[in-house]
């Protein structure tokens, strides 16, 4: 059996460059065109930073984009897509995102609920993506009209809703963290403590081996 080392996803930086580039290019993927959009990709990498995938996610008013996937190991796809997907939902929920779209047709996405997009589905994908050839994937988050409605158009009051209800899940998360290294600090010096503890006052008539 193989030792997999865990994988992880963050948001891609500048030293990620080379390593996509490298990864853009075993997909027959346009390296120079997307090295100029880097911030909008998620890398997939191990604990000891080897970088195995990535995903682009590009956010254009209440729509998300998911384009340019690509793997260097297909063996950790599924679970780096799960990773990515995790990651996707809490970017959407922060930007407001009512629908996703994807050209990717991965079983993955489709039972996450995509569907291939109606005309008339197609009919409200940003104008900026049109061009881009193959079919379309969508999937609805939010019933859009149903959220103005109930707000009296007030969309701003949504998006601050929003914001707040993810910066209150980072802001939770940031504690829980805080608390685990809180209570492994304490275990660690409370080991510490017994070691000295017990070497002071162990036994001096015990035999030496």
């Amino acid at each position: 059996m193989v030792n997999r080392l865990p994988g992880h996803v963050r948001r891609a930086t500048t030293d990620d460059r080379e390593g996509l580039k490298a990864l853009w290019r075993s997909m027959l993927l346009p390296a120079d065109e997307l090295e100029r959009r880097l911030t909008e990709f998620q890398v997939f990498e191990t604990a000891d930073g080897q970088l195995l995938g990535a995903i682009g996610i590009q956010i254009v008013r209440q729509h998300a984009r998911l384009h340019s996937e690509g793997y260097l190991d297909f063996a950790r796809a599924e679970e780096a897509r799960q990773l990515f997907w995790n990651r996707i939902q809490i970017l959407a929920s922060h930007h407001g995102v009512f629908r996703l779209w994807t050209q990717g047709s991965s079983p993955f996405w489709s039972q996450l609920g995509f569907r291939s997009a109606s005309a008339d589905k197609l009919s409200e994908l940003p104008p900026e993506w049109r061009a881009s050839r193959g079919e379309w994937y969508q999937l609805q988050l939010k019933d859009e009209q149903a959220i103005v409605d109930a707000l009296g158009g007030d969309f701003a009051a949504f998006m601050s809703a929003e914001r707040r209800n993810t910066e209150r899940t980072y802001e939770r998360a940031r504690t829980l963290k805080t608390i685990i290294t809180v209570i492994g600090f304490t275990i660690g010096i409370l080991g510490f403590i017994l070691a000295g503890y017990l070497l002071i006052h162990r036994n001096p008539f015990s035999p030496v081996h």
